[in-house]
């Protein structure tokens, strides 16, 4: 067989040519905020942040709880701790705000049984500092914020005035720090949903004056969304996540079809983005004095809210395979490889 010169000459330049290496992603800098206890899908949301950090997707900066129960910031830990990462800032509210426990009892069944240092939420620090803290330390616009509760934290920290931590109103820390907001919240286009209108004061305040885009996934999303049969079927033993599905499906008479599944939603977005799995409707959001929100479509909007685009049962099943991950070895004194 023949080969002319120049094609002779193109195949060693090609052959000589050394592999494009592929640039690793840096992981998402996340700071999760939850009212883990009247709901246990905050607990699969917490268990597919650990699985993400574990792979290297994401970096945990903060876990916060938005809910004064007392069990709140305990279970939280217990989560950190369970997964290797004990030493993950915590903060609760200080301010007015809500304060509501679990009717299945699945809160105070972990935390009896699992390893942490906090006995009760009243002993973490304040949220808005840890918030100012974390924040000021952070290159700019690097930080994903996740709501997967009420905005009392945050509406807190928007209104917090230049201190010893950072010459900076908290408003002005948020638009230099923070790259976008995703939050479990609302009811799209129109609705009236628990997150909103339970502190219906700081969502409306919250949702007015956040200055980064913010990505709401509603409960039109999570409601289609099912999870947990497989996990309490699964082989691992003396396992947070699924003790406290165990107890609270059996509570909620779920064993048959799985628990709706709306916080794991904001995590996976803030890790991913919303592509993957969702399309995406630009505009504004307005919250009602009685908690009720509407939209307002702008292609231009600061705020979007997600449509499914990947069926539910797909869905399902990425973030149950997650929710599964069990954690990795790690030096729990530092909560590092």
């Amino acid at each position: 067989m023949y080969f002319s010169p120049l094609l002779l000459i193109i195949w060693a330049l090609f052959s000589c040519t050394p592999p494009v290496k592929q640039t690793p992603s840096k992981p998402v800098n996340i700071i999760l905020d939850s009212d883990i206890g009247p709901d246990f899908d905050d607990v699969g949301a917490f268990a597919v942040l650990h699985a993400m950090a574990d792979s290297g997707k994401a970096e945990i900066l903060g876990t916060f709880a938005c809910n004064k129960d007392p069990l709140v910031v305990p279970t939280i830990e217990v989560l950190n701790t369970w997964f290797g990462r004990p030493a993950i800032p915590l903060g609760a509210t200080k301010s007015k705000g809500i304060s509501m426990g679990s009717e299945q009892h699945w809160p105070d069944s972990i935390v009896a049984k699992y390893p942490h240092q906090t006995r009760s939420s009243r002993d973490a620090p304040d949220a808005v500092t840890q918030y100012r803290k974390i924040l000021s330390g952070q290159p700019d616009g690097s930080v994903t914020m996740v709501s997967i509760g009420f905005l009392t934290n945050l509406s807190n920290l928007l209104q917090s005035q230049p201190d010893q931590i950072s010459p900076l109103s908290g408003e002005a820390l948020v638009a230099r720090k923070v790259k976008q907001l995703v939050s479990m919240a609302g009811w799209y286009p129109k609705g009236k949903e628990y997150n909103l209108y339970m502190d219906s004061t700081a969502s409306r305040y919250c949702t007015e004056h956040w200055p980064t885009p913010v990505i709401f996934t509603g409960f039109e999303i999570g409601e289609k969304i099912t999870t947990g049969l497989k996990l309490i079927a699964g082989p691992a033993l003396n396992s947070p996540v699924k003790d406290a599905f165990r107890i609270a499906m059996t509570g909620a008479g779920e064993l048959q079809k799985g628990h709706m599944s709306w916080d794991q939603t904001a995590v996976l977005i803030a890790v991913y983005g919303p592509d993957k799995f969702f399309t995406t409707v630009k505009g504004t959001i307005k919250v009602n004095l009685d908690g009720s929100n509407s939209w307002e479509e702008n292609p231009s909007g600061k705020h979007s809210y997600v449509k499914m685009k990947m069926s539910p049962d797909s869905l399902g099943r990425f973030i149950e395979q997650r929710m599964m991950s069990l954690p990795v070895k790690k030096d729990f004194k530092t909560g590092r490889l």
